[in-house]
């Protein structure tokens, strides 16, 4: 089965449309503000459907909401070739979104009731990084048919056409995997029985550090979901600037440099997230090793603020690749955490919760950021996109502080 699970991560990352999402909606005459308001949209109606998802995957069957995922994000990718104004964008989002919140948490899940069965859980860390290094692996490769695709075709938006081969490979994946991976699934499932499973799960969340969680993952994931699209136009313009390559088309050299930097960028997420046990091993345990990575986070963000502040794109962008992976290192951890917390009957439901929290911060701190950097550039206060890095910088400064101070206070 791990070879079924690092297929599934494989393929849901054949992401070709990934590194040039930000610059399609550039090239479409979009305004910061404007895309954050659509990665706003998509936040939204990823948290109005996640803990639904993760009830109806606990009851329904994992694998049959996780074919209803990658079936709506096919259509998502046929929309988002196609469509050309503003407003049409939002329903290719609305799809999307469709697809993240019955993914998100069901197929971790998945895993940990697999390992349950096993009798491997003890394993969980290591098991689930090295799943999503094959995700990474699979991004690392889907980088380098993207780029080519769009050299070729010099078009963004073809690419989302492209995405859909995979997906539709990930539906077979599916079909594949063993019943006793739907979970404890009931026939004859009622609403009011969804509703019941949803509030027992809310319940648990009486738990004080399960709420704190909740909060270290909405600061720590929402910030860096919202502060990593920032990367492409700072690729774009290290590309514009870049002494090589000035004989070809904008959209031809920014299209090889996204490549290489996103490639490095995948392989070295691939082999953070494989090695994500070792700083939990190195730091004393799970809560430690989040908390070393918390303060390297500090740093990272602080030193991204003054590149991009000082306009030097090359360094703002190596910096930009430290970040990804310190998030990987991150994510298996975290995934840890929760899953302490977490049921064989209610895994998927828990998982979903956070994924919809860290939605929230994402949803706030999108526009919020678009709207900082147009404001910046409508009034030349240095580089173009530095309140990305002074942000995440106070957060990171401020949300561990937080979270030590209540629990010592638990502790007296």
């Amino acid at each position: 089965m791990l070879g079924r699970f690092s297929l599934y991560g494989f393929l849901k990352n054949q992401k070709y449309y990934e590194p040039f999402m930000i610059l399609l909606f550039l090239e479409r005459g979009f305004s910061f503000t404007q895309i954050g308001i659509l990665v706003a949209f998509r936040e939204i109606c990823i948290n109005l459907f996640e803990v639904p998802s993760g009830a109806l995957a606990d009851m329904y069957g994992r694998r049959r909401c996780m074919m209803m995922s990658f079936a709506s994000y096919i259509i998502s990718f046929a929309l988002f070739g196609s469509v050309r104004t503003y407003i049409c964008f939002f329903a290719a989002m609305f799809f999307f979104s469709i697809g993240e919140a019955f993914r998100t948490g069901t197929h971790k899940a998945m895993i940990f009731n697999w390992l349950r069965l096993q009798g491997r859980l003890d394993e969980k860390t290591r098991v689930y990084g090295y799943t999503r290094s094959w995700s990474k692996l699979g991004s690392a490769f889907s980088v380098i048919v993207a780029t080519l695709f769009v050299i070729f075709t010099e078009s963004y938006s073809s690419v989302f056409y492209l995405s859909i081969v995979p997906y539709v490979l990930g539906l077979v994946n599916f079909m594949y995997y063993p019943i006793e991976l739907e979970g404890q699934v009931k026939k004859g499932v009622v609403a009011l029985d969804l509703f019941h499973n949803l509030w027992a799960t809310l319940r648990t969340f009486k738990i004080r550090h399960l709420r704190l969680l909740i909060a270290e993952s909405m600061a720590f994931e929402g910030v860096f979901n919202a502060a990593k699209d920032y990367l492409q136009p700072a690729i774009k313009s290290m590309a514009l600037a870049f002494p090589l390559l000035v004989y070809m088309e904008n959209t031809r050299r920014s299209a090889i440099i996204v490549g290489i930097v996103y490639f490095a960028l995948h392989l070295l997420s691939a082999w953070a997230s494989r090695n994500s046990h070792r700083i939990t091993r190195y730091a004393g345990g799970e809560e430690r090793g989040a908390y070393l990575i918390w303060k390297g986070a500090f740093f990272v963000y602080l030193l991204l603020a003054v590149a991009l502040y000082l306009k030097c794109y090359n360094i703002a962008v190596v910096v930009f690749v430290m970040l990804y992976v310190m998030q990987n290192l991150w994510r298996p951890i975290l995934i840890s955490r929760f899953d302490e917390y977490a049921t064989e009957t209610r895994g998927a439901t828990v998982l979903s919760i956070e994924s919809q929290a860290k939605s929230v911060s994402t949803m706030v701190a999108a526009p919020l950021l678009g709207i900082a950097v147009d404001f910046v550039n409508l009034h030349g206060f240095g580089g173009e996109f530095w309140p990305v890095g002074a942000a995440g910088a106070v957060i990171a400064l401020i949300i561990p502080a937080f979270i030590t101070f209540h629990k010592n206070n638990d502790r007296r």
